[in-house]
C-alpha cells in the first residue's frame, strides 16, 4: 500500500496586507515542518467566515510608529470575507500605507491576499479555499449528515468539562452558533438554529468550533500548526471526531516571539500575558508614571470615587497605573467624553480600548467602567 506524503495545514482568516503578522508566522512553520518530513504545506484561507472588520484592520508605519488603520469594504452585513471586493480605490489605499504593491489579478480580497502570497507559493506553500464551488458542492451531503448526527450536544458537554478543569475556552457553543447557511452567489451568511433547515440553494456552513472537522475532510492534514486560540477551540471538537469517523491530526504549536527589554526576569511573564503590567519595575514601563492620568486630564477626563470593591470582582488597586475617570450609569454625554478621552489621550501608536472601539467595556452590578489602554496604563471609569 502506497504510503501518502505529510500534509501540513495552517491558516488564517484573508486579512487585508495579509494581516495579522503571525499568519506568515503560521505559513513559515508549516513549510518549515513539511520540509523536515517530505511533505507538502498547504494554507487554508478561512474566507467563509464573515468578520469583515477583523479581516480590514491592519498596521503600518507612520515614523517610527506602527499606526492602526481600518479598509472600508462596501459590503453588506453578515458578508463572507470570500465575497468582499479589492478594487482600485482600496490597492490605492494599501500602496499608501506600505508603498507599491502587486495588483491581484482578481476582484476579491481573496485575491488580493493570494498576490501577496505569491513569494510564499514560490517557496513551495499551496493555497486552499474551503469557498470555492468545485471544493465545496460535494461536501454539501456530508455536512448534512454531520448536522444529523446533533454535534452540538457533546459540544456542550466538553465545554462544561474544558470550563472545570479551568482551560481557556475562546468561543462558548452555548452562544455561539454551530451551524450557519452560506449563500454561494452573494457570500450572506447566518447563523442556523437548532433544527432550522439549510434554505435551498445555500451551502451548510460550519462554524468555528466544527471547522477542525471539515478542514480535516477537505485536506486530510497529518500535522496542522495552530496558535494558542486555536488550540484552545480544537479542544473542544476532542469528542467529535469519533461520532463523524475522522482521525484528529497531530499539532504543531505556532512560534511565539516577545522582545523583552534588558533585565527581564522570566516571573514577569505571565502577568503580561494577562495584561498586568504592575509586578514590573517602572523604568521598564513605557509611560512614565503620572504621564497617562496627565493625558486623560487634559483630554478631559473627570476623576471621581472609585466602587466598592464589593461590587465589582476585581478590587480597585491603589496603584498609580490604574485610573478612575467617572462616567453616567448608561450611554450618556459623561460617558460619551469619556470615551472620547480614552482615544484623544491615547498615542499614535497605542490603542484606545473602550466601548465604542473595541469593546473593553462592562458592568458589574451598579459599577460601569471603561477601559483605556496604552499598552503599559489603564484609565478605568467608574459610576
Amino acid at each position: 500500500m502506497e504510503t501518502r506524503p505529510p500534509v501540513v495545514v495552517t491558516g488564517q482568516q484573508i486579512g487585508v496586507g495579509w494581516t495579522p503578522a503571525l499568519s506568515v508566522v503560521k505559513a513559515l512553520t508549516a513549510l518549515a515542518v513539511a520540509r523536515s518530513l517530505g511533505g507538502q504545506a498547504l494554507y487554508w484561507m478561512a474566507d467563509e467566515d464573515h468578520d469583515q472588520a477583523e479581516v480590514a484592520s491592519t498596521v503600518a508605519l507612520e515614523g517610527d510608529r506602527l499606526r492602526r488603520h481600518r479598509f472600508q469594504f462596501h459590503a453588506a452585513p453578515g458578508t463572507a470575507t470570500g465575497w468582499l471586493p479589492w478594487t482600485a480605490d482600496h490597492q490605492r489605499e494599501a500602496e499608501h500605507l506600505w508603498g507599491a504593491l502587486p495588483a491581484p489579478e482578481g476582484p476579491t480580497l481573496r485575491d488580493h491576499m493570494l498576490c501577496l502570497g505569491e513569494p510564499l507559493a514560490r517557496r513551495g506553500l499551496g493555497f486552499f479555499s474551503p469557498t470555492l464551488w468545485e471544493e465545496r458542492a460535494s461536501l454539501q451531503a456530508e455536512l448534512e449528515h454531520w448536522r444529523s448526527l446533533d454535534l452540538e450536544t457533546p459540544l456542550l458537554a466538553q465545554a462544561q468539562r474544558l470550563r472545570l478543569e479551568g482551560a481557556p475556552l475562546p468561543l462558548d457553543p452555548a452562544t455561539q452558533s454551530a451551524w450557519f447557511s452560506l449563500h454561494p452567489g452573494n457570500g450572506r451568511r447566518r447563523p442556523l438554529a437548532p433544527g432550522e433547515p439549510c434554505p435551498s440553494g445555500h451551502w451548510l456552513s460550519p462554524g468555528a468550533a466544527l471547522r477542525p472537522l471539515m478542514q480535516t475532510r477537505m485536506l486530510k492534514p497529518s500535522h496542522v500548526v495552530l496558535g494558542p486560540a486555536e488550540r484552545a477551540y480544537w479542544r473542544l471538537a476532542e469528542p467529535l471526531w469519533e461520532r463523524v469517523g475522522l482521525e484528529p491530526p497531530a499539532i504543531v504549536p505556532r512560534p511565539s516571539v516577545m522582545v523583552v527589554p534588558k533585565g527581564f526576569q522570566s516571573s514577569w511573564l505571565e502577568p503580561l500575558r494577562q495584561g498586568d503590567w504592575r509586578p514590573w519595575p517602572r523604568t521598564f514601563r513605557p509611560c512614565p508614571a503620572g504621564c497617562w492620568e496627565e493625558r486623560l486630564t487634559k483630554a478631559g477626563a473627570r476623576p471621581c470615587r472609585p466602587a466598592s470593591p464589593r461590587s465589582w470582582p476585581e478590587p480597585v488597586t491603589a496603584s498609580p497605573d490604574w485610573i478612575t475617570v467617572c462616567v453616567g450609569m448608561k450611554r450618556s454625554a459623561a460617558w460619551d467624553r469619556n470615551l472620547s478621552a480614552c482615544a484623544r489621550a491615547s498615542s499614535p501608536s497605542t490603542s484606545p480600548r473602550s466601548a465604542s472601539y473595541q469593546g473593553y467595556s462592562g458592568c458589574a452590578g451598579r459599577n460601569c467602567w471603561i477601559g483605556c489602554w496604552n499598552g503599559s496604563m489603564a484609565a478605568r471609569a467608574w459610576c
